[in-house]
């Protein structure tokens, strides 16, 4: 199904920085009206006037607030109704990671990650279902990652979440494909932000190389355009699709080879 962007009125959580961003900025250039959700309000602002100044008919509006607030979830789509209208497009792209071994790791940070990268999406998508019933060729996007296909070493807590981000989305999407609700899961590699530099439990500096990172704005746009043509899942980048096809084809040499960096 073609699906047109202009006009299309959209939320996108963890929209200050990164891929959120970058995803926000894309749905805009394509004359979408968007709905920022995240807990910088300066730098929230600082979106709203960049979309303000596109002169591509986007527009924008904010709601400052973590998203694992369930009155930030309520108000965000309260907002969306109010100034647009209803909603055709939520992007659950909120996310926060870890970075320690299982054995050291605080338990706490485990409820935070699962919390912030799971829980939030669930019921922020749970809540945003009468709206989304109403919209215009309306579609869920969940931002997961390539480490909800395959695991790595001193990230349990974050792959554990990115593999129920995956299996929900799997289930969701047969569910609402009744309703003419699209499901589309974006897993990504590494990203070229500051998101290692922000995560919560960090237990030393990441292992592995982050070279060959992809900018946000290039996966934004390989976004944007799965949703406009409604695909079911995109992986971009090269390096990401073959580190998921070789963890898929060869388990143990994967094994083997990632366990160095344990």
């Amino acid at each position: 199904m073609r699906r047109s962007i202009a006009g299309a009125r959209a939320i996108v959580t963890g929209a200050s920085g990164g891929l959120g961003r970058e995803i926000a900025l894309e749905l805009a250039r394509h004359g979408a009206r968007v709905m920022l959700v995240a807990r910088r309000e300066e730098k929230l602002r600082a979106v709203a006037d960049e979309i303000a100044r596109l002169g591509s008919g986007g527009a924008a509006e904010i709601v400052v607030g973590d998203v694992t607030d369930p009155a930030v979830r309520r108000g965000a789509l309260d907002r969306a109704q109010a100034a647009f209208g209803g909603l055709d497009i939520l992007v659950n792209n909120a996310g926060v990671g870890t970075l320690a071994r299982f054995e050291t790791a605080d338990p706490q940070f485990t409820r935070q990650v699962i919390e912030t990268n799971f829980f939030a999406p669930v019921e922020l998508t749970r809540a945003a279902l009468p709206l989304l019933k109403a919209g215009r060729q309306p579609i869920v996007v969940n931002v997961g990652s390539i480490l909800g296909h395959r695991a790595t070493p001193q990230n349990s807590d974050y792959c554990a979440s990115k593999f129920a981000i995956r299996g929900w989305s799997e289930s969701l999407r047969m569910e609402l494909a009744p309703l003419g609700i699209d499901v589309l899961l974006v897993s990504p590699g590494s990203i070229a932000t500051e998101f290692w530099d922000n995560i919560v439990g960090k237990q030393g500096e990441v292992p592995w190389s982050l070279k060959g990172a992809l900018p946000p704005d290039v996966i934004a746009r390989a976004t944007v355009r799965a949703i406009e043509l409604g695909k079911r899942e995109i992986i971009p980048g090269m390096q990401a699709r073959w580190f998921v096809r070789l963890g898929r084809w060869f388990p143990a040499l994967f094994d083997r080879v990632l366990k160095r960096f344990a």
